[in-house]
C-alpha cells in the first residue's frame, strides 16, 4: 500500500511522544539559539529564536550562548558545518546517539526511539518539538493523548487542487511551513508556508480559487488577523479552514494526516519524497555533489 512507512510513523507518534525524555532543562538565563535544516529547521523554529543551518554557516557570529542543533540522523551536512563553525557550547536533539554532530556537543537529547523509515518525516518531527518544550520546562505529558485524538479527527476536505496555502504567526508560523514540507514533499503538490500578516500585504494577487488554504488561528492579535486572512480568501473562492490551534506537535498532525490522504487519493507515494523517480534522485544526488564540493 502506498505510504506504509509514512502511515506507521504517523500512528506511532503517541507511542514515541511518551517516550521524550523531559530531564533535562535549558540553564537559566542563558541566550539560545536552535538550528536545523529542513523539518528539523521547522522544529528548531519552535523553540525560540532560530535560524536556518545555512545562514548560521555563512553568519555563526550571533548574540547566544547556546547553540541547540537539532538533526533526526545527526549527519546532516550543514548542521554539522553549523555546529564546527559555532564557538560556543552546542546541544543535539536527534534521534541518535552517537554521530559527527554528537562528538561536538556537551548534551545530546535523543528524542525518538528508533531512526524514522519513511523519509517525510512525522513522527521524529512531533518527537523533536517535544523534546525542545520539555527543555524549556514545559509540560508535555498531555501531548501523546492528545495526539492520539488527533488521530482520529476528521480529515479537512480537498478536491482536485494542485496548490495549497497554509498561512500562520508566531508559533503557528513553525507548523505553516512544515505542513507545507509535508504536502509538497509527501503528495507533491505545489504548496506555499504564508506569514499571515505578509499573505494580506500583496500575496493575495497570486491566489484564486484553485487554492486549497488553511490559516492557522493562534492567539490574540494573530487569531485577528487569522480571521481577516480566512475572510480574504473566501472571498476570492478560495477552500479555506480557520483551524484552532492548541500546540504544534498537536497541530502538525491533521496536515500529515492530509498529506497522506492526497496522496492515496492521487498514486503518490510520500515514503520516498518522489526519489523513487529516477530524476528527483538525480536531483537529490547533484544537489549532495554539490554540497560536498
Amino acid at each position: 500500500m502506498l505510504g506504509d512507512q509514512t502511515r506507521r510513523a504517523i500512528a506511532a507518534q503517541p507511542e514515541w511522544l511518551a517516550q521524550v525524555p523531559t530531564g533535562l532543562r535549558l540553564p537559566d538565563g542563558a541566550r539560545v539559539l536552535f538550528t536545523g535544516c529542513g523539518t528539523s529547521f521547522h522544529a528548531a523554529m519552535t523553540g525560540g529564536d532560530a535560524v536556518q543551518a545555512l545562514e548560521l554557516v555563512l553568519r555563526p557570529g550571533r548574540d547566544a550562548d547556546l547553540l541547540v542543533l537539532v538533526s533526526h540522523e545527526g549527519e546532516t551536512p550543514l548542521t554539522l558545518a553549523a555546529a564546527q563553525a559555532w564557538e560556543g557550547p552546542r546541544w543535539l536533539v536527534t534521534g541518535k546517539a552517537d554521530g559527527p554532530i554528537a562528538e561536538l556537543c556537551e548534551e545530546v537529547i535523543v528524542c525518538t526511539p528508533a531512526i524514522e523509515e519513511s523519509w517525510c518525516h512525522t513522527a521524529s518531527y512531533t518527537s523533536a518539538v517535544a523534546a525542545l518544550a520539555a527543555l524549556r520546562g514545559e509540560d508535555i505529558s498531555w501531548l501523546p493523548d492528545a495526539v492520539a485524538a488527533e488521530l482520529e479527527a476528521p480529515l479537512p476536505t480537498f478536491g482536485e487542487q494542485e496548490r495549497f496555502l497554509v498561512a500562520g504567526a508566531g508559533r503557528e508560523l513553525a507548523t505553516a511551513h512544515e505542513a507545507v514540507l509535508k504536502l509538497r514533499e509527501g503528495a507533491w503538490v505545489a504548496a506555499e508556508a504564508d506569514e499571515t500578516e505578509q499573505l494580506l500585504h500583496g500575496y493575495l494577487a497570486a491566489v484564486d480559487e484553485s487554492v486549497r488554504a488553511f490559516v492557522l488561528e493562534g492567539e490574540g492579535v494573530a487569531a485577528q488577523r487569522a480571521a481577516a486572512a480566512a475572510a480574504a480568501l473566501a472571498k476570492l473562492g478560495c477552500e479555506v479552514d480557520l483551524v484552532p490551534t492548541r500546540h504544534p506537535v498537536v497541530d502538525i498532525v491533521r496536515f500529515q494526516r492530509l498529506t497522506l490522504a492526497i496522496a492515496e487519493a492521487r498514486g503518490r507515494e510520500p515514503d520516498r519524497i518522489r526519489r523513487h523517480d529516477q530524476r528527483w534522485a538525480d536531483a537529490a544526488a547533484a544537489a549532495k555533489a554539490d554540497n560536498a564540493s
